[in-house]
């Protein structure tokens, strides 16, 4: 277990982390709690489960990866398997849905849906946190009790 908690004395995977968790709270609030104008956890997986004809189990886990991983990234525990829950969030949703719309997301109204420039965005961060760890300011740096790793910024 000491490998997943293990990471760098650095505030740049620190940055990474807090950035993708506030960015996904919100998406994870509106599924789990229906806040910020979401439809709530038995709303959104009806969606999934009805309409996107996705297995109840992985539907869950899609919605446990955005809320629960987010969490886990704001406060920086099991920050690489929270970012990697996101990062697989990120990864089938370009797949099943934002591929079609090309890379651009639709800020001025005129394409049928959303590009996936933001899916690739989130995937990087996750993907620093993945490989540098939760950083400094991290519940995983306590728990590893180890010396830092590197002595960077």
């Amino acid at each position: 277990m000491k490998p997943i908690f293990k990471t760098t004395d650095s505030y740049l995977p620190t940055i990474a982390r807090l950035t993708l968790g506030a960015v996904m709270f919100p998406h994870g609030a509106q599924k789990v709690l229906g806040w910020f104008g979401g439809y709530g956890f038995s709303g959104t997986m009806g969606f999934f489960t009805n309409q996107m004809h996705i297995p109840a189990v992985f539907a869950f886990l899609a919605i446990l990866a955005e809320f629960a991983g987010s969490l886990g990234l704001i406060t920086g525990f099991l920050s690489r398997v929270a970012a990697f829950g996101i990062a697989a969030n990120m990864l089938v949703a370009v797949v099943m849905v934002h591929c079609a719309n090309g890379f651009f997301m639709n800020w001025f109204g005129n394409q049928k849906g959303e590009g996936f420039e933001y899916h690739v965005l989130a995937i990087g961060l996750a993907l620093i946190v993945m490989i540098a760890g939760a950083g400094k300011l991290s519940v995983d740096s306590a728990i590893a009790g180890d010396p830092p790793t590197t002595k960077n910024v």
